[in-house]
């Protein structure tokens, strides 16, 4: 049961790994195609679009900065991360169903 267990946990954790690597890597992709207009320059830290005068930031508007956000979007705590709990609740407990099962026969 200990080994099984022990692969859940390295499951969660290789799941861990591929989520905050793929956030890495869309949000750094999303920022370098990032087009703003005309006298807004791109400002990575707030991920706007910031005018250099007035400082009033806005989105940029094309459509592969938008669906890389969206993309961010799932893959954190709404998206695909937001299931890790409940993964491990119904591995645990089919884990311990099984053993009490399995004791009985």
């Amino acid at each position: 049961m200990m080994k099984v267990l022990q692969g859940i946990g390295y499951g969660i954790v290789a799941l861990a790994v591929l989520v905050v690597v793929g956030l890495v890597v869309i949000t750094k992709l999303g920022d370098t195609v990032a087009t703003c207009a005309t006298d807004y320059t791109f400002n990575v830290t707030q991920q706007k679009c910031v005018n250099a005068t007035n400082g009033d930031p806005t989105d940029p508007a094309n459509g592969a900065w938008t669906n890389s956000q969206y993309l961010a979007t799932q893959l954190g705590s709404s998206g695909l991360s937001g299931w890790v709990p409940a993964i491990i609740a119904v591995a645990i407990g089919a884990l311990f169903l099984s053993y009490f099962m399995g004791r009985r026969r």
